[in-house]
């Protein structure tokens, strides 16, 4: 390990501080489950690290109709869940099925959504959401839309000189449902994740949000499947033309889990069981 230098910021401000000072050069992380095993094997090979579990960013907040996720929130705290305002179960489900008790112990919100594919299965749940995300520089704050975070494979809008600092969640006005697929039942790494948010106006639908994960360089919508949706009931038919165009809105990949063709295979089957969850 060739870390020489390792920050422990107190607060935003201090931790803000020392990217501006340091920039690209310094290694963010909060609990280190991505950034840990590609230092001990000898792939990152980081001169100063900061790392963010001190400097205030692990809460859970709630207020007029959103919940604040704190970057540095524990996926594990996320799994137990809240009560009352800031209680979300699609990201209490999610939580859940990212990695194990350990991971989740040190694996944080904000660090999931830099997790590289097929991870970031806590991301695809806040896609779902329409989620934002606020991030801080010296110069300022800005705010995205989480859908606007990801811009390519292991790429995003963050600057050198900014920090993630909290997600912005709306509370769900609708019905929500989550699956994953993979090849073992818990603990696995993701075939095809979907998250599913869909508000109805008696049976017809009027909302719809449709992320997959493990199916594209990053978490992503399908807003052809979703618009195929709105104004009309979630029957059978709407279900298999909405998997059939969520299918094409993908590009998978093949790796050591599976192979493109079956990942594209399998995201009609999935995104059909998550929408008859709806309806049931």
């Amino acid at each position: 390990m060739t870390t020489k230098t390792y920050y422990l910021p107190s607060s935003v401000d201090e931790a803000v501080g020392l990217l501006a000072q340091h920039g690209p050069s310094l290694l963010v992380m909060a609990g280190g489950t991505i950034a840990m095993p590609l230092i001990n094997e000898g792939i990152s090979f980081p001169d100063q690290v900061m790392g963010l579990r001190h400097a205030g960013l692990g809460y859970v907040r709630g207020s007029n109709g959103h919940v604040a996720l704190g970057a540095a929130t524990t996926l594990s705290t996320m799994a137990v869940g809240s009560a009352g305002d800031v209680h979300i179960p699609l990201l209490q489900e999610a939580a859940h099925h990212v990695g194990g008790w350990a991971i989740r112990n040190m694996g944080t919100v904000g660090g999931n959504l830099f997790a590289p594919p097929p991870s970031g299965d806590f991301a695809v749940a806040l896609l779902a959401l329409d989620a934002r995300v606020r991030l801080v520089s010296a110069r300022g704050e800005r705010v995205l839309p989480l859908a606007a975070f990801y811009t390519g494979f292991l790429t995003t809008a963050l600057q050198p000189d900014e920090l993630l600092v909290e997600i912005e969640v709306p509370k769900p006005a609708g019905r929500t449902a989550y699956l994953k697929f993979g090849r073992r039942q818990a603990n696995t790494p993701s075939v095809v994740t979907v998250a599913a948010h869909v508000v109805f106006d008696g049976a017809k639908v009027k909302q719809a949000a449709l992320a997959l994960n493990g199916v594209g360089d990053h978490p992503l919508r399908s807003p052809r499947a979703e618009a195929s949706l709105v104004g009309s009931p979630l029957t059978e038919e709407a279900i298999a033309r909405a998997g059939a165009l969520a299918a094409e809105d993908c590009d998978p990949a093949t790796d050591s889990i599976a192979s493109a063709w079956y990942r594209r295979t399998m995201v009609p089957v999935i995104v059909g069981r998550a929408l008859r969850q709806l309806v049931s």
